[in-house]
């Protein structure tokens, strides 16, 4: 028998006005606009609009817009990877991580093996945040041990002459990958793209690869301001159209990693990751007013409020960050996903439904999207992760909150 479930109290459910976001950033150097005349014309046209939205929108785009739904979508970050037996047997074939990340056909059938196997809400793309960098030049490597390397840093106004904007050309594979994904799950399932935001692709191209310590990228910021902010507004153009094409290749929704906006004290942050998240904002909306952008940064707990100023429509909140105190902080004019603990997948079933219920019931009955704080983590058994999506699918808000009308203000638990 399940244990009774914590109480979350005194949430704010009172609705909020739109954020507004900033005008754009300053380039700092000519000629790093992406034209729009870099993105290739398809092949074959997919039918997707931008602008559009309407009453068969999948559930998980509909609760990232904060519109009424009967319960919780799911999904989970990194739900395609080597905790599944099918992955690391395809892995074997295919041992090279960017061929697989890469090819059409592979990034497909890695895609919906999660799919196939658990019927998630959101369906995302395999890939890479690094995947569009030698699209705009910057060549990369991915080593065995040492991970992601790039050989010619850019720390210097010499490097950054190397840059051009973006050449979806060379981004063939995500086109033709998210046309046959959203196919393939047809209206059962969203379709989920994402990109890697400025300040976190720019500490691997200043940094070279990964790092502990970021000490090169922040000693740019007081020595090289001048160069870091060139970089980082070149990034935020190309990431902005890149945004748009995976959009318009048939992504539903677009998640935006800034995973080490949490290595920056928050008045760093303010200053060089938020601007440039808000003009990526800025241009896609122009472009896809009604496409649902999810923020989420790894140790998010005192960045909540600024990122939720950058004008996105969802922020997902890491596992460190309670649930309720998240809800409560960031209000309820903007939705949240998360955040079970990925640990709690190697728990036991009844443990891992406790905690489910408990972070739905402190999320409230509108504006969720139930995900991890965190990517699956290598070695979980698929039966917890079969077991998560099972109990999500049960979930009723009628039920969970049957004393209390969805959207109501002043929810308590």
């Amino acid at each position: 028998m399940i244990r009774q479930i914590s109480v979350c109290t005194s949430l704010d459910w009172k609705s909020s006005s739109l954020f507004p976001t900033l005008g754009p950033t300053s380039v700092g150097l000519h000629g790093f606009l992406v034209s729009s005349k870099s993105k290739p014309p398809l092949k074959k046209k997919f039918s997707v609009s931008c602008s559009s939205s309407s009453n068969s929108d999948p559930l998980l785009v509909k609760a990232a817009r904060g519109d009424p739904v009967s319960r919780p979508p799911a999904w989970m970050m990194r739900q395609a990877g080597r905790y599944m037996a099918s992955y690391r047997k395809l892995a074997e074939k295919h041992p090279s991580f960017r061929e697989r990340s890469e090819t059409t056909d592979l990034i497909v059938e890695i895609s919906l093996q999660p799919w196939e196997a658990f019927r998630p809400d959101g369906v995302i793309i395999f890939s890479d945040i690094l995947t569009p960098l030698p699209a705009f030049g910057v060549p990369f490597d991915i080593e065995e041990v040492r991970g992601p390397v790039i050989q010619s840093p850019i720390t210097s106004e010499d490097g950054l002459k190397t840059l051009h904007p973006i050449d979806f050309d060379k981004l063939h594979f995500v086109r033709e990958s998210l046309q046959i994904l959203r196919r393939e799950v047809g209206g059962h399932a969203a379709v989920l793209g994402f990109v890697g935001a400025p300040w976190t692709i720019a500490t691997y191209i200043v940094e070279g690869g990964t790092t502990r310590t970021y000490t090169t990228i922040k000693r740019m910021c007081h020595t090289e301001p001048h160069v870091l902010r060139a970089l980082l507004s070149h990034l935020t153009q190309a990431i902005s159209h890149y945004i748009v094409f995976q959009v318009e290749s048939g992504a539903h929704c677009i998640q935006i990693f800034d995973s080490w906006g949490g290595q920056l004290p928050p008045d760093m942050w303010e200053k060089w990751s938020k601007p440039f998240i808000e003009e990526i904002v800025r241009v896609v909306r122009k472009k896809c007013p009604e496409t649902p952008l999810v923020l989420y940064i790894n140790g998010n707990g005192g960045l909540l409020e600024r990122m939720k100023g950058t004008g996105v429509d969802v922020i997902g909140l890491d596992w460190t960050v309670d649930m309720a105190d998240g809800r409560k902080r960031l209000g309820s004019g903007i939705s949240v996903q998360g955040n079970v603990d990925p640990a709690y997948l190697f728990s036991t079933l009844p443990a891992l439904t406790e905690e489910i219920q408990r972070v739905v019931k402190c999320a409230g009955p509108r504006g969720h999207i139930l995900n991890l704080g965190h990517g699956v983590l290598v070695g979980t058994p698929e039966e917890a992760v079969a077991h998560f999506f099972d109990v999500a699918r049960t979930l009723k808000y009628d039920s969970l909150f049957q004393n209390q009308a969805v959207g109501e203000p002043n929810l308590v638990v």
